[in-house]
């Protein structure tokens, strides 16, 4: 066994020990510090049953065409459940189009997908699963198959859904995962223990200056929002700031009246978001076919930003800094007036987004080094 294989077997037990406190018991006042709370589960044995499985299904790479692809792939723990690359890439090497989102606090948005495409964890499940640029399997009936054909299946279903092998169904697969994504919340950065945890040591000045120009003049926490008692750092709203739409300006004509008449005719073009870069850069236009939401994604969350590079849909963005560099500027052609910092502001409001790294999403991202 690598050095790499046994830190993320233990990433896998700690991730699912972490988790299985917050389905059984909400959100404890120090994993969950600064998260928006949820009412404990009325049913934990069975919610801990069905995560349990989900967390098997993420990891196991026989449920892709060629056995070489799991979602832990592009979702890698001790890459802050994404995998550092600009864009993702699935079976027989295929590169997508999209930038791998990390799925910590993932079951806390509103939508998923950086266009929003689906509304929940379960809608979204297995659609990589039948992308041929991801997984690649030709249907949802042969994922079912794979499963039904091992026996370490068993128990798992058993215990969730009270099934066997024989009666089980996509949208069971669909819940599991999704149970498994819920239980990877994670709270308790330095940001929070100073924010909703008053302790006033937790970060540096120069953080703390940095919070009062993201909350200000910097006008980040306009999208990023912070409330009172908790803060995703998303308005899960969908917004432009043009990056790609520069490649397709010229064919912009075409390519939005393809994808609105295939949409319209029902055709199956869901995966070509993930492997086609034209329609990739449609944006939220792909879900609503209406021309003002060209080019516009959805808020991400910036907890645990500094461990989540590269940046934007497309991992166009390699670093903070440079995303600093590119939302200035984003800044300043909305309002029409210039956003000016100076470099120790910038540093200010650098050191500010390096303090939402949860104590958890550090520690896996720190494993990793040791390899």
């Amino acid at each position: 066994m690598t050095v790499r294989a046994s830190i993320l077997g233990l990433l896998q037990v700690a991730t699912w020990s972490i988790g299985l406190s917050l389905v059984a018991y909400g959100q404890p006042s120090q994993i969950g510090l600064g998260l928006p709370s949820h009412p404990p589960s009325t049913d934990a044995s069975r919610d801990n049953a069905m995560a349990e499985l989900g967390q098997k299904l993420f990891f196991d790479k026989r449920l892709s065409a060629d056995g070489s692809i799991s979602c832990a792939s592009c979702h890698q723990p001790d890459r802050a459940f994404n995998d550092s690359q600009r864009t993702s890439q699935g079976i027989n090497g295929c590169v997508g189009a999209r930038n791998t989102p990390s799925l910590l606090n993932a079951g806390l948005m509103k939508t998923q997908f950086w266009d929003g495409r689906r509304a929940s964890l379960e809608a979204q499940a297995l659609d990589p699963f039948v992308n041929p640029c991801e997984h690649g399997l030709a249907s949802q009936t042969e994922l079912i198959r794979l499963i039904q054909v091992d026996p370490t299946y068993i128990a798992g279903f058993r215990q969730a859904f009270s099934v066997d092998l024989d009666a089980v169904e996509g949208e069971q697969v669909a819940r599991a995962l999704a149970g498994y994504l819920r239980t990877l919340p994670v709270g308790n950065s330095p940001f929070d223990r100073y924010y909703y945890g008053d302790d006033q040591t937790a970060i540096s000045p120069s953080a703390k200056r940095g919070l009062t120009l993201f909350a200000g003049r910097a006008q980040c926490s306009t999208c990023h929002q912070i409330g009172k008692e908790s803060a995703t750092f998303s308005d899960d709203q969908f917004h432009s700031l043009h990056i790609g739409l520069g490649a397709i300006e010229n064919r912009l004509a075409t390519i939005t009246q393809e994808t609105a008449k295939a949409q319209r005719e029902g055709r199956p073009v869901n995966s070509n978001v993930v492997s086609d870069r034209d329609v990739a850069e449609l944006g939220r236009f792909f879900v609503t076919l209406d021309p003002s939401d060209i080019g516009r994604y959805r808020t991400p969350s910036l907890r645990n930003v500094a461990v989540s590079a590269p940046y934007m849909h497309d991992g166009s963005v390699g670093t903070l800094e440079q995303a600093i560099e590119q939302e200035i500027y984003y800044r300043t052609a909305q309002s029409g007036r210039p956003l000016i910092l100076t470099p120790s502001e910038k540093t200010d409001l650098l050191n500010f987004l390096r303090v939402l790294t949860s104590t958890t999403a550090q520690w896996f991202w720190n494993a990793a080094d040791h390899e």
